[in-house]
């Protein structure tokens, strides 16, 4: 059983595995759980999904909006969102806003990825990137923490 967290409401859903995921709907609001693009988070909203979501990686783009690369990767991280999801959420924070929340997950160089992994960070990455460096990082990563926790 995948357990997500809303994106527009909060509220924690389950979604039974033999489901599609893309289609389930918040029990509470409607919004679809899925939109295939990144969304964007408060450093209490990603503790709130690091918390409630089980049985669905999360990929945290850690930005800010002066970065120059940040800018670059916005739109590359977008559409990997669309080839990741439903295995992986895509979460966005903006560390000018939530320097305690950036502060507190280690980065030190913008933009970074952190891949998450029941709340645990299982692997980082720092740098520009593609859509396909991206999705292609990702897989790879999950494919080695599961080979890990087994």
């Amino acid at each position: 059983m995948r357990q997500l967290v809303c994106p527009a409401c909060g509220a924690t859903n389950r979604a039974p595995e033999d489901k599609n995921a893309l289609a389930a709907k918040c029990g509470r609001c409607g919004e679809r759980l899925f939109s295939a693009r990144p969304v964007e988070v408060s450093g209490a909203q990603l503790s709130a999904h690091r918390r409630n979501t089980r049985g669905v990686a999360i990929l945290v783009e850690v930005w800010a909006p002066w970065c120059g690369p940040c800018r670059a990767m916005a739109p590359q991280f977008a559409a990997a969102a669309g080839e990741l999801e439903p295995e992986v959420r895509l979460l966005k924070l903006n560390s000018e806003a939530e320097p305690e929340a950036a502060a507190a997950l280690g980065v030190s160089a913008l933009p970074t990825l952190l891949l998450l992994q029941d709340g645990a960070v299982v692997d980082r990455f720092a740098g520009l990137s593609s859509a396909a460096q991206i999705v292609a990082w990702t897989r790879q990563a999950l494919a080695k923490a599961k080979a890990s926790a087994v």
